[in-house]
């Protein structure tokens, strides 16, 4: 009689302890992602862990080196205004995938290879489009603020697309009219219709942004 094979394990490795862990920080959040959470979801001791990644600091930097590779990155022919537009709608794609990498992104000071690549490839973007040295600098600030902002106000609404009409007007049964007359009117007009998207706010804030830096890199 033949006997069952047992299934394989895979071994134990920096890249899927780090796919592990993403999948815990996407399911419970930064706060859920600890050592003995990890080792539970890889099915191992904690100091199994330990022998791929000696802390917790090294997980995020590593975690953040993952999420920068996954945002794409326009190719070196691609005018700067369109090469932006394509790099800010993929990063705030994979921020809505992670938001709990929002706080992290520049935050480590032992950034991974992906990580350097993507603000490399962005400062040279900027420079090749005739941004000075120092331009390029607040250009780039000024991106990754109204992505990383817009992402972070867009995870915390506290309704999506299909119930802002619902939400907002219970909301709004509780205001006076007469006191906030603009908030009112803006609700009446935009959101309690029942088509509201907070997310198409984002193509219209990068519009502005991109034709503020047009302006910029003209005067520069």
């Amino acid at each position: 009689m033949a006997r069952e094979r047992m299934p394989v394990r895979e071994p134990l490795s920096r890249a899927r302890i780090l796919t592990a862990a993403r999948a815990v920080a996407d399911e419970h959040g930064l706060g859920g992602l600890t050592i003995r959470a990890l080792a539970g979801r890889l099915d191992v001791k904690p100091m199994a862990v330990y022998h791929h990644l000696p802390n917790k600091e090294a997980i995020l930097d590593g975690l953040v080196d993952e999420v920068f590779a996954e945002v794409e990155l326009p190719g070196s022919d691609c005018p700067w205004e369109e090469a932006i537009r394509i790099r800010c709608h993929s990063m705030r794609a994979v921020l809505r995938r992670h938001p709990w990498v929002i706080g992290l992104l520049e935050s480590r000071l032992n950034p991974g290879e992906q990580t350097l690549i993507h603000h490399d490839v962005m400062l040279g973007t900027l420079r090749a489009a005739g941004f000075s040295v120092v331009g390029a600098g607040h250009a780039y600030a000024l991106l990754d603020s109204y992505v990383y902002g817009f992402a972070l106000q867009e995870a915390s609404l506290p309704f999506g697309p299909d119930d802002a009409a619902d939400v907002a007007g219970e909301m709004m049964a509780a205001v006076s009219a007469a006191s906030y007359p603009h908030l009112t009117e803006f609700a009446a007009q935009r959101v309690l219709r029942g088509d509201y998207d907070f997310g198409a706010e984002f193509d219209v804030g990068l519009d502005v942004v991109l034709a503020g830096l047009e302006r910029f890199r003209l005067a520069s």
